[in-house]
């Protein structure tokens, strides 16, 4: 499941990173990446040890934990420690796939998500591109907005030709495994939020509910 999320950033919390951002220092990218990513990686990461970063992390963290929407697609069991990037003109990130473990803490790579901390009249290029079976899909979304895809697409980031790219990257180890079943798991639960306060579908509420109980409780790991 490919999912784009609007306004997982509020305007406040927007502002806070911008000017976080702003004072932070940064190092090359290629410390965190693997052997063969190494070799196509070209941005800047915000310094882990700062205290920017502690408190950037806090607000990423508080905003998925408050999107309805990232919580019932990604139904996430562990998130990895953020990734805070910045790319200038000439930077960009050439294909690779994601490792299927990350350390610190150890997870399971099950969904990557790019959260947009620019918006797309700041920069030039600098699309998210998905390699995918029908084609490739080009990405570019509001600052707040977040995009969620599978971690096992082959995916790059172009080459910023003006301006500059600020975006937070992510991993999400779910607690369902299967994709599958994480996308009916997701479409049940948006059935029911439909059907919520129709007092003439009240059967079908509890029969959406029902089924969507159901299914997590055969697919849940803990």
């Amino acid at each position: 499941m490919r999912l784009a999320i609007g306004k997982v950033l509020l305007p406040a919390q927007l502002d806070e990173l911008g000017a976080l951002l702003e004072r932070a220092g940064y190092e090359d990218g290629r410390r965190t990446a693997g052997a063969a990513a190494r070799r196509v990686k070209n941005n800047l990461q915000l310094a882990p040890a700062s205290a920017e970063y502690r408190r950037a992390t806090e607000i990423v963290r508080s905003a998925l934990d408050a999107s309805e929407a990232f919580q019932a697609a990604a139904l996430p069991r562990t998130y990895s420690a953020p990734l805070f990037a910045r790319y200038e003109a000439g930077m960009g990130y050439g294909a690779h796939v994601d490792n299927a473990l990350m350390r610190g803490p150890d997870l399971r790579t099950d969904l990557a998500y790019t959260l947009f901390l620019s918006g797309p009249g700041d920069y030039e290029g600098g699309e998210l591109v998905l390699q995918e079976a029908e084609g490739e899909n080009s990405i570019k979304l509001e600052a707040g907005d977040l995009f969620l895809y599978p971690a096992t697409t082959v995916h790059r980031v172009e080459a910023v030709r003006s301006g500059r790219r600020d975006v937070c990257v992510g991993w999400v180890q779910s607690l369902v495994r299967d994709p599958r079943v994480r996308e009916l798991a997701f479409d049940l639960a948006r059935a029911k939020l439909l059907l919520e306060g129709d007092s003439a579908g009240a059967e079908a509420q509890e029969l959406v509910a029902k089924a969507l109980s159901n299914l997590l409780r055969m697919n849940i790991e803990v």
